[in-house]
């Protein structure tokens, strides 16, 4: 009891106290069905401590979170797999059509050389062989990128393997949390519902961090005051 609490029985005397007593008492009885409705509005953040907790909506229940991460995680993989897969056949694709250039360039060299060595005064077939020499550079260049490129991609899809090891660590994360839920619901289970118990005191003589606690002989003292009155 506070010192503004003795200042009220004071003041309003003890039949008023006793009204408010039970005012009181009836306010701190648990309703049942306000106890079914409590819902994630009753908690609030407080970025100044560390209690109270988050409230418990979707934003904030671990394992529903994880659940999502889990599975939204699972159906990117697939997405980005599948995107990996139709590059690497545009590649190959891409690297069947170099193969046929590089055989007709190098057919055509075959051709401008011996018609060079034919007609030496003829300086178009020089030239023709000179380009499709560079051509073919340039083909085997472009060859080069577009395996190396098929190289890359198969080490992503490698790496991307790992996703699949980081889903299946973050699961068993969940199995142990749902286990250990689990168990402490089952360790502190009790025979007597919440809304049946008995509600805690506020200020029990003892306490050091409340201050002007009322201790036993003041209210003794005050309800012999009250006789006294009466």
């Amino acid at each position: 009891m506070t010192q503004e609490e003795l200042d009220a029985l004071m003041n309003e005397g003890i039949e008023d106290i006793s009204d408010e007593s039970k005012e009181e008492d009836a306010k701190s009885v648990p309703q049942e069905d306000s106890k079914k409705e409590e819902s994630a509005e009753n908690f609030k953040m407080d970025s100044s401590s560390n209690w109270p907790p988050p409230p418990p909506d979707d934003d904030h229940k671990v394992v529903h979170q994880l659940d999502d991460v889990t599975k939204e995680s699972e159906e990117k993989a697939t997405e980005i797999f599948d995107i990996i897969e139709n590059i690497s056949n545009a590649l190959m694709e891409q690297e069947s059509s170099l193969d046929v250039c590089d055989k007709t360039i190098k057919q055509n060299i075959s051709i401008f050389s011996a018609m060079a060595e034919k007609f030496p005064d003829i300086k178009t077939f020089i030239h023709a062989k000179k380009d499709n020499e560079t051509a073919l550079v340039k083909n085997k260049e472009m060859l080069s990128v577009l395996q190396e490129s098929g190289d890359n991609l198969m080490n992503v899809m490698d790496i991307m393997q790992y996703q699949d090891i980081h889903r299946q660590k973050i699961e068993r994360v969940i199995n142990v949390m749902r286990a250990l839920s689990n168990y402490m619901n089952a360790l502190f289970a009790g025979k007597i519902d919440d809304d049946k118990r008995v509600s805690s005191a506020v200020h029990i003589t003892g306490d050091t961090d409340t201050e002007d606690v009322v201790n036993a002989d003041d209210i003794e003292a005050l309800l012999a005051q009250f006789g006294s009155n009466g």
